[in-house]
């Protein structure tokens, strides 16, 4: 099946597929949500929508791409609607600049970490009053005052209405909207522990105990758990933090003639065409050509290149790169999301919104599991009155022992209606949608994040496990394998022409085309002082030759197949001396002038330093290693033999090179084709991945599934090693959410508790839901660890 482009933008923009003229895309800023379940929710009222086509939600970046047709809904109403469903939404502005998302996104950041430590602080606080009660039964001294049963009420009251009250609001509204989330779960354990220490508090005559350091204890669990989870987090998107902030705030505006004074402006209010100053140190603000001075940038933290490039006039520089060592001129011609900066960071964003095939069964349980967990929650409840406690005498002993805590001068006893309570309770706190939630998108975040700062640009999590699978790579030979740099190495006359018009020749011909070829032999003649002849009446054939008229004569340039449609003679002769030249690894242009074959251009175009190492290591992860090329059978047998390649498609029409990918893959195969994203742009799409080289054109952005920014062939190898670890660990934390809760709830609803004697109380059952979304985190962030940058 063929793989529609990547959209190369968050932002509303619409699709280049005509059929589908009416759809576009638009990015929501989406607030509120907090686990999997809340995920679920927004994604389900936003496809229900009439007009909205798909809706992907990114829990990490809180952030909704949605397709949608334009004549049937307006993004506005999309945020509207959302907002009333008690996710504040609103629709990202196209018109900041990355400079001033980034302010804003860290500014949000800062406010909610502030506000989880307040919320912390002041758990932590009513904790320690709370326990400090109880420090008695470790023999030490009674305090009085803190060991009064109306004293704990007081700050079990404090604790619900001050570090409690969001959580509990958002899980009351939540249920009241038909979307239960984690902190509806959370909010009903909670509110039910106050609620029954309140009944035995003014109900003495009950015989319950109270339990009101309970709530106090879970309360102060959770909010640590989410503190340490918030700051796990922002760990994790610190890689493209780091990206987004490369912008610098302002640029120096410069008149366009000598010693012209300069003056800073804000860099949004950069327009292009003008021309700015940049200092030796200082980041370039938008992109350009230099047009005056040149200098050394550092371009490490777009491509991971860590040289540094030099520099000229007339040469591009991308915002966000280092002026190194000298004082430059440069005429904007990219600013805002027009740069190459705000296209990565786009499409990184982006990446993060796409899920991967693999979550489809997280998304799926995470959908029903609040309301899976408050019916088992309830079943645990009316067993263990009805059932348990009667079938088993010898639990309300041991339950009593194990939960019991004496407060003040109350006789606590368990009774069967308190003790069932209390297993439901820690049913409902102990289950954890988040770890669920959190599963897939901290290791894609985190993994394209490290691709991104490497130079390896990986469009989702669906790209991820595609990698994962693959088990056959296919290579384009020229720019790809090789450095696509050819160069002329002679000129063969085989008839009435010398070497020296037989370049000239073919150099009037491929003025008209920017082949590679092309380019080839026109610096070849440019380097000898060769002047061009009158040419017109240029005709093209993709990937086999041109025709041209020079001087008045017909003149045909291009491979043998392309000279014999033309009805050009290829005698034996000739043709065993090209496949001699062709055997040798390199390249023959074939000249004819006027239906005579003149003559043999040879050119030759060596392979990348790294590609006999890339192909090997290929080889040795147990791929599958393909050539695929336009070029002749000879040179393609060449440069495979030089690579230990053994599988071949030769002489290529670009319009075949897709039916080929077409064919491996009805082989039941698994393919990565590697190319330059312009030539090879239709087989990126019909591979099940697409790697583009040359990292730099839109085409490849648009058109491959992984792009190479630093246009190495090595990069291969870690993009694959990228992604299979990444989905690894997508994996791991997968199983980790959904083993933790298939134990933790069975345990919580007593199922220890006959054999064994062993109860889990509420307090340790939050405990254990706050450590499990950390271990989440904790382990995508350990990719950090794995592919470190080399400094």
């Amino acid at each position: 099946m063929v793989k529609s482009p990547l959209l190369t933008s968050e932002q509303e923009q619409a699709t280049s597929n005509p059929a589908q003229s009416e759809l576009k895309t638009v990015a929501l800023d989406v607030k509120g949500m907090k686990c999997a379940g809340c995920v679920k929710a927004v994604e389900k009222q936003l496809e229900q929508n009439s007009g909205v086509v798909s809706a992907r939600v990114n829990l990490i970046t809180e952030v909704a791409v949605v397709e949608y047709e334009i004549q049937s809904i307006t993004p506005e109403i999309l945020a509207q609607k959302l907002t009333k469903t008690g996710f504040p939404s609103q629709l990202r502005e196209s018109d900041r600049s990355i400079y001033q998302a980034a302010r804003e996104n860290q500014a949000k950041r800062q406010q909610q970490e502030q506000e989880q430590v307040r919320q912390l602080i002041a758990a932590t606080i009513l904790l320690v009053f709370s326990s400090i009660g109880h420090l008695h039964h470790l023999g030490l001294p009674v305090i009085p005052v803190l060991s009064n049963i109306w004293i704990h009420f007081g700050l079990a009251t404090l604790a619900l209405l001050i570090p409690g009250r969001s959580l509990l609001l958002d899980g009351w509204r939540s249920l009241t909207k038909g979307m239960p989330n984690m902190n509806t779960l959370v909010a009903l354990g909670t509110v039910s522990a106050y609620s029954a220490s309140c009944f035995a508090l003014f109900f003495p005559n009950l015989g319950w105990e109270c339990f009101f350091d309970e709530p106090v204890m879970l309360l102060g669990f959770i909010l640590l758990g989410r503190t340490l989870e918030g700051k796990a987090r922002n760990r994790a998107s610190a890689a493209l933090e780091k990206l987004v902030t490369l912008q610098p705030p302002v640029a120096r505006l410069v008149g366009q003639q000598d010693n012209a004074e300069t003056i800073e402006i804000p860099v949004e209010q950069v327009k292009p065409e003008e021309w700015l100053r940049v200092l030796p140190g200082e980041k370039i603000p938008v992109d350009g050509t230099i047009v005056a001075g040149e200098t050394t940038v550092d371009e490490a933290m777009l491509t991971g290149e860590s040289v540094a490039v030099a520099k000229t006039i007339s040469d591009l520089v991308r915002a966000g790169t280092i002026n190194q060592s000298g004082v430059i001129t440069i005429k904007v011609t990219g600013i805002g999301q027009d740069t190459t900066l705000a296209k990565i960071i786009n499409l990184v964003e982006d990446a993060q919104t796409r899920k991967a095939p693999v979550q489809q069964l997280a998304d799926t349980i995470a959908g029903y599991f609040a309301y899976g967990v408050m019916a088992i929650a309830t079943l645990t409840c009316l067993f263990w009155y009805l059932i348990g406690t009667k079938t088993w005498d010898y639990v309300l002993v041991t339950a009593s022992h194990s939960m019991s805590m004496p407060v003040g001068e109350m006789v606590v006893t368990t009774s069967p209606l308190l003790l069932s309570l209390k297993l439901a309770i820690a049913v409902l706190v102990i289950a954890c949608p988040c770890a669920l939630g959190l599963a897939t998108p901290t290791a894609i975040l985190v993994g394209t994040s490290i691709g991104a700062e490497s130079g390896i640009l990986i469009k989702g999590g669906d790209v991820l496990e595609r990698v994962h699978q693959l088990d056959t790579v296919v290579f384009d030979k020229t720019g790809t394998l090789t450095m696509g740099q050819p160069q002329v190495i002679e000129c063969i006359p085989l008839a009435d022409m010398n070497p020296q018009e037989i370049l000239q020749t073919a150099a009037s011909v491929e003025s008209g085309s920017n082949h590679p070829l092309a380019q080839a032999i026109t610096t070849s003649a440019q380097a000898q002082s060769i002047s061009l002849l009158e040419t017109k009446d240029f005709q093209t054939a993709s990937g086999r030759g041109m025709t041209a008229t020079v001087a008045g004569k017909e003149v045909c340039l291009g491979n043998q197949d392309w000279l014999t449609s033309q009805g050009v003679i290829v005698s034996e002769h000739h043709d065993l001396k090209a496949q001699f030249l062709a055997k040798s690894g390199k390249i023959i242009v074939y000249l004819a002038v006027s239906g005579l074959l003149q003559g043999f251009i040879v050119l030759e175009d060596s392979l990348r330093s790294d590609a006999v190492q890339t192909i090997g290591q290929l080889q040795t992860l147990g791929l599958d290693t393909v050539l695929l090329t336009g070029d002749r059978s000879e040179v393609a047998q060449a440069i495979a033999q030089q690579l230990n390649i053994t599988q071949v498609f030769s002489e290529v029409k670009p319009s075949e090179k897709a039916q080929i990918i077409q064919s491996l893959q009805q082989q039941g195969k698994t393919v990565a084709m590697i190319g330059d994203g312009i030539n090879d742009a239709p087989a990126l799409a019909q591979a099940d991945v697409g790697i583009s080289l040359q990292g730099g054109t839109d085409v490849a952005i648009a058109t491959a599934d992984i792009v190479l920014m630093q246009d190495q062939l090595q990069d291969v190898i870690k993009s694959i090693e990228l992604s299979r670890a990444t989905v690894n660990k997508i994996k791991q934390n997968l199983v980790w959410a959904l083993a933790y809760n298939a134990f933790a709830i069975p345990v919580a609803a007593g199922a220890l508790l006959p054999q064994f004697g062993l109860l889990l109380s509420p307090v340790w059952a939050a405990a254990a839901m706050a450590s499990s979304s950390l271990i989440v985190v904790t382990n995508s962030l350990l990719l950090n660890s794995k592919f470190a940058k080399n400094s």
